[in-house]
């Protein structure tokens, strides 16, 4: 099936931008995923905890009544698949996401909600995060029957995640793409930045610790050098300055 998927994957990459609009983008989409063996997928931008996922969907096709219990159940809060998005650069499988969180006080909500999914017809898949120049901005998540990728088709797949946000973000909201695009402060590092997006949504430095995979000690000496470098007398006056220079939204 490996040889199939990857020419599916390429002729896709070929035609993404000659597709037009929203609706014909999302139909082909359909088409590839069914293609590849994934019957179900998320197109969103990136989650915030305190945040119904369901508003951040640019495209989707979700097992019937997994999106209300997601919603319902408060998954989107400890979701290992969307918290590990955080933590690497490239594509993951989901049964790799769980161990990574052994630590975490939030580890057997974290079971249940992957035991709920497998229930729910999401038996394994695959999440591929999409960067912008201030860090995260998005992922491209595909699941279903457990199904085996490649390295080239995981390379393909990452791609593919880039090329439709970013085609499927200008098609739904083209001033925010290109607000997104945007380049950060020069002298503010990407994980400062996400430090920063991540305290303008009221989250403390534990509850960032947490989500980061980082220690508390170390989300205050990024919150340092975050007010140094921004001349700010506190958090909040930071806060402040970031969202008046753009660079928290």
């Amino acid at each position: 099936m490996a040889e199939g998927t990857v020419d599916s994957l390429l002729r896709f990459l070929t035609e993404v931008e000659a597709l037009r609009g929203r609706e014909e983008t999302s139909r082909v989409l359909d088409r590839l995923l069914t293609d590849c063996g994934f019957a179900y997928y998320r197109l969103m931008r990136r989650q915030k905890p305190a945040s119904n996922p369901l508003d951040l969907l640019l495209a989707g096709r979700s097992p019937e009544g997994w999106d209300r219990a997601y919603v319902d159940r408060r998954y989107f809060q400890i979701d290992p698949t969307v918290r590990r998005l955080d933590r690497i650069q490239t594509g993951f499988r989901w049964r790799d996401a769980l161990p990574a969180f052994r630590a975490s006080p939030q580890r057997r909500r974290m079971e249940r909600m992957m035991a709920d999914a497998r229930r729910h017809g999401l038996e394994d898949g695959y999440s591929f995060p999409v960067h912008g120049r201030r860090g995260l901005v998005g992922s491209l998540a595909i699941g279903g029957r457990p199904r085996d990728l490649c390295a080239l088709e995981m390379t393909l797949f990452d791609a593919v995640a880039r090329k439709l946000f970013w085609k499927m973000l200008h098609a739904t909201a083209p001033e925010e793409a290109e607000k997104r695009l945007e380049c950060p402060d020069p002298d503010l590092t990407v994980r400062e930045v996400e430090i920063l997006a991540l305290l303008a949504e009221g989250l403390t430095s534990r509850q960032i610790a947490d989500l980061l995979g980082i220690t508390g000690h170390t989300v205050n000496w990024y919150m340092n050098a975050i007010q140094r470098k921004l001349g700010a007398r506190n958090r909040h006056h930071a806060i402040a300055l970031a969202f008046r220079r753009g660079l928290v939204s």
